[in-house]
């Protein structure tokens, strides 16, 4: 661990550093190790006490540097794993005018994507769903809950709640719970979507990556047949720093 330190922190290169406080000296060191390559995008960030000890600072100043950067979306905390490199967010646009899932969504931009089962199941309703969904007395809901990921960058936490009668086996959703619906001539044609502005809070926070408090985007949808049938209530939380959304306004004739 001491080489390792010894080679991505060195400290003639701290020492060297510009002036200003001591954590963007640290910040400005961890940096040119990234563009340098000798810290490549998934590796492990040594833990902030290794850090703290290597360079003769406090951990304060190292959590300081650490926070600064998972903000700008250089670092990634990953609960129970540690902090780790990423590639520099580039941001993400979403048309409001077409009704797609995240997986179709980065599937356009070549991004590769993943998830992170966080709720799979079935389950009596809330009142909310009930209302939403139109759920007669007796019937169950499934529930498909995610931390949606797309180039190895967490982007948004996404929890659906279906009608068990379309989806009466939740377990059967692999990566797109639309593809599934679609199986059985459920997918949705339209929605109505409201986007508030958040202030992400722990764990959400910290299953996207992020500090408790940082700008986010909260979405609730609700999705409908062609009959007109809601089938498919859904609350999404979205890493402010990493994601737009875009309408196209057409002017009415005079």
């Amino acid at each position: 661990m001491s080489a390792h330190l010894a080679a991505i922190l060195p400290r003639e290169a701290l020492e060297a550093a510009g002036s200003g406080p001591l954590y963007l000296k640290l910040r400005q060191v961890i940096e040119e190790a990234i563009r340098s390559g000798k810290l490549g995008h998934g590796d492990a960030l040594p833990p902030e006490r290794d850090l703290a000890d290597h360079a003769g600072i406090s951990r304060v100043t190292v959590r300081k540097a650490v926070d600064d950067m998972v903000r700008d979306g250089l670092l990634v905390r990953r609960h129970g794993s540690g902090t780790f490199v990423v590639k520099p967010v580039a941001r993400v646009q979403q048309s409001l005018s077409r009704l797609t899932s995240f997986t179709e969504d980065m599937a356009r931009r070549g991004l590769s994507t993943r998830a992170q089962w966080i709720e799979r199941g079935l389950f009596h309703p809330s009142p909310d769903e009930v209302m939403a969904l139109g759920l007669s007395p007796g019937m169950l809901v499934a529930r498909v809950g995610r931390l949606r990921i797309a180039n190895d960058m967490p982007l948004a936490i996404e929890r659906a709640s279906i009608s068990a009668e379309f989806l009466p086996d939740p377990a059967r959703v692999d990566t797109s719970l639309y593809a599934e619906l679609d199986k059985i001539g459920a997918r949705p044609v339209r929605a109505v979507q409201r986007i508030s502005a958040c202030n992400l809070k722990d764990p959400d926070a910290a299953m996207l990556g992020v500090l408790a408090g940082v700008a986010g985007l909260a979405i609730e949808r609700v999705s409908y047949l062609s009959s007109g049938r809601a089938v498919e209530v859904t609350r999404s939380l979205y890493r402010g720093d990493a994601y737009d959304f875009v309408a196209e306004l057409t002017l009415p004739d005079p």
